[in-house]
This record gives C-alpha cells, sequence and structure tokens, in this order.
C-alpha cells in the first residue's frame, strides 16, 4: 500500500479505547476518522479532545474507514469484529481474541477468506524489556511470573486469567517453542463472581515448567517474569520496562566474580505507541502482524482451558448476589 493517510476509526470509548485514540490520532499519515461507543457522551468526550466525530452505531462508522481498533468488551469482540472483516477492514482486537474457541476460529477463518489483515492487543509484546529479551532466551528450563495490581470494578465481568494472566501466556507461548504438555491451576473468588486470583503450572513438551501467579487483589502493581535457562538468567519488569541478565563467565562458579550481569540499554517507548505503530505498517506493507491471529487464537485455548482447570475444583461465586456478608462467605471464598 501506498503512503497514503489510513483512514482508522476505534470503537470502545472506555480507558484502552482512549489510549488508542490518543496515539492515533498524533500518527502521521493516519486520520482517526471516528470514535464509537454505544454511550455517545462517552465517545464525544474523546472524539472532542482528539479532533475527531463521534458515533453511537459501530455500522454507521464502518463504512467510513479501512481499519479499526476494537476496544469493546470480550463478549463483543466477534460481533462487531467479523461485521469488520465482512467489510474488509483491518482490525487490531484488544486481548483476549474473543470470549470462545468458537467465535475465534470465526473470526480467524473470515480474517483469511477475506485477505483482511488481524492483530491481537498483546501490547506487552512491545514492552522494551519484552522487545530485548527476546534475543536472549535460549532453551528456557524453569519460568515464575507474577502480575498483581488492585481490584478494578471496570472488568468484573470477566475473571483474573482472561484479564490478566493472558498477556503473560502469550508471552510464554512466544518464548517457549513447544506445546503446552500439561496444566494445574488453582484460584480464587474474592470480589467478584470470577476468579480474582490465580495460580498456574504449565509443563511444556520440551520439559520448560512455568509457574504463573496473576491477581487482582493486590494493594500493590508487581509486573515480573524471570527466565532459568542453561547458562542465564533473565530477569524483566514489565513495569519499568527493566531487564538483567546473569550469565556465567567460567565454566566452574566458585563466587559472584564467575558471573557476568548485564543490564541492556532499552529505548522505553510506550508499548501502546509501538503496537499500533506495528499495525499501521503491517497494513501499509501486506505483512502478517507479530501478535497475529492465530498467536492470539493459542493464548486464549490455553486460557480457556485453565478456566476450566478452576471450574473443576469448585471456584466459588464471590460475593452472594444479595450484596450481604455471611460469615464464612463472600469476600474471601477459597477454591478447595
Amino acid at each position: 500500500m501506498a503512503t497514503s493517510t489510513i483512514k482508522i476509526g476505534v470503537i470502545g470509548a472506555g480507558k484502552i479505547g482512549s489510549h488508542h485514540a490518543r496515539i492515533l490520532s498524533r500518527m502521521p499519515d493516519v486520520e482517526l476518522v471516528g470514535v464509537c461507543d454505544s454511550n455517545l457522551w462517552r465517545a464525544q468526550m474523546v472524539a472532542w479532545r482528539y479532533g475527531s466525530v463521534a458515533y453511537r452505531n459501530y455500522q454507521d462508522l464502518l463504512p467510513q474507514i479501512q481499519a479499526v481498533v476494537v476496544a469493546v468488551p470480550t463478549e463483543r469482540h466477534a460481533e462487531i469484529g467479523l461485521s469488520a472483516i465482512q467489510k474488509g477492514i483491518h482490525c487490531l482486537i484488544e486481548k483476549p481474541l474473543a470470549a470462545s474457541v468458537e467465535e475465534a476460529k470465526d473470526l480467524l477463518k473470515t480474517s483469511e477468506e477475506k485477505g483482511v489483515m488481524l492483530q491481537v492487543g498483546h501490547v506487552e509484546r512491545f514492552n522494551a524489556a519484552v522487545l530485548e529479551a527476546v534475543h536472549h532466551v535460549q532453551e528456557p528450563q524453569f519460568i515464575t511470573v507474577e502480575r498483581l495490581g488492585p481490584y478494578d470494578p471496570r472488568v468484573a465481568s470477566i475473571g483474573v486469567v482472561m484479564d490478566l494472566m493472558i498477556h503473560d501466556l502469550d508471552i510464554l507461548l512466544t518464548l517457549v517453542d513447544a506445546e503446552v504438555e500439561s496444566l494445574e491451576a488453582v484460584g480464587a473468588s474474592l470480589l467478584s463472581n470470577h476468579e480474582d486470583i490465580a495460580n498456574v503450572r504449565l509443563r511444556f513438551k520440551s520439559g520448560c515448567i512455568a509457574d504463573l501467579t496473576a491477581s487482582r487483589i493486590s494493594l500493590e502493581k508487581s509486573r515480573k517474569i524471570r527466565i532459568f535457562q542453561k547458562e542465564s538468567y533473565l530477569s524483566l519488569d514489565y513495569l519499568n520496562a527493566r531487564l538483567k541478565v546473569c550469565r556465567r563467565k567460567n565454566p566452574v562458579i566458585k563466587s559472584l566474580k564467575d558471573v557476568e550481569v548485564l543490564y541492556p540499554k532499552l529505548e522505553k517507548v510506550e508499548p501502546l505507541k509501538l503496537e499500533l505503530a506495528h499495525f499501521v505498517d503491517c497494513i501499509r506493507h501486506d505483512r502478517k502482524p507479530w501478535p497475529c491471529a492465530e498467536s492470539g487464537f493459542r493464548s486464549l485455548k490455553l486460557a480457556l482451558k485453565i478456566i476450566d482447570e478452576l471450574k473443576l475444583h469448585e471456584l466459588s461465586q464471590g460475593p452472594p448476589s444479595n450484596g450481604k456478608k455471611s460469615k464464612g462467605e463472600g469476600l474471601l471464598t477459597w477454591i478447595r
């Protein structure tokens, strides 16, 4: 595609959608045509702020654009994504790709049939620390991941696995070149009707083991991944975009002098800005995006398997429906 202006719309004017609109409105050779939300007032606030037009019905926006960012609740990803793809519109759909495997398959199949580019919004792939870490990872043997943060009622309609952990599942499936052989999962419902904290152990066919913890009931944010491999150890901090690489200098480790510690210099660019630049570049040059539909499909399948495992352990349903707390119920109900 020539370097003509690409007309893009944003569907969903919530927190994430407003950030997409902000960045797109400032990108060269991109026109933010419209911002759509079922709450027209919210769409108007974002559209006015970034020099665009507000829409209540996404069907009115689609004929005006060549590409779209879908940043609505997960249960509407397939409906809106399919409608756009069938009109030949390139899509960036926020993670997770869809609410079910069947919906994800429909999105993938239709995008292939229509020759439309479909990118999944796994923004952590564009974190400066992740972009550097991929050059240092070689046959990892053990990986630990923690993604902790405070509760946000905005995402109470889904559990912590689909809300937060899916980011790390995508990164793991990118770093470990092997299929998942088995998994064990346990979690708890504390503040919502879905799991608010979950711990998962994944075993890959390569022999690599990964332990993941995701929580949205923590007072402080922490997003870290540690990778252990034969000759080195990597510590990655998502929040601060930092990477530490420790590797042996000598065959035998007698003291810390035999260990080399590196802090690669990272160019700290806003990951969402890189993600959208990648989206536009793939449209212009007819390239397959790095977080492609297939990778989004794999992450979704794994996330849903984890949720199924949690259900086998009789995941509780959180606070009572009447909003009242009774002894031993509601706020703190653990999976046994």
